[in-house]
């Protein structure tokens, strides 16, 4: 099956529930330093080109490239570094509700 038989939403539900658990995967215990933001997003901007494509201009009847800010706007959806932030942030207050002889709460607050 090709991929362009795929109507959008369909592409988004696949995109949704196979590429974003796959992506975000562990993202709460590991750190993100700015490369890794930056390779997120450059995948993130890559799917949606995939999915949206280019746009029909039709009073001049040429194709155009989407902007990274109309396609973000087509799909609304939070980033993948604002969804790691979060998840950092909901782990961390799991660890802290924890028993302090826990190895992840020793780590959390720098006892050995």
């Amino acid at each position: 099956m090709s991929f362009n038989l795929l109507s959008k939403n369909i592409k988004i539900k696949i995109y949704r529930t196979i590429n974003l658990p796959v992506v975000l995967y562990g993202c709460g215990t590991r750190s993100l330093v700015l490369r890794e933001e930056c390779n997120l997003r450059v995948f993130k901007n890559k799917v949606l080109w995939r999915i949206y494509g280019p746009k029909m201009v039709k009073i001049t009847v040429h194709w155009r490239k989407l902007h990274t800010e109309e396609r973000n706007g087509m799909y609304s959806s939070p980033s993948f570094v604002r969804v790691i932030k979060s998840t950092k942030m909901r782990w961390s207050g799991h660890v802290v509700r924890t028993v302090e002889r826990r190895g992840a709460y020793r780590v959390l607050v720098g006892e050995t």
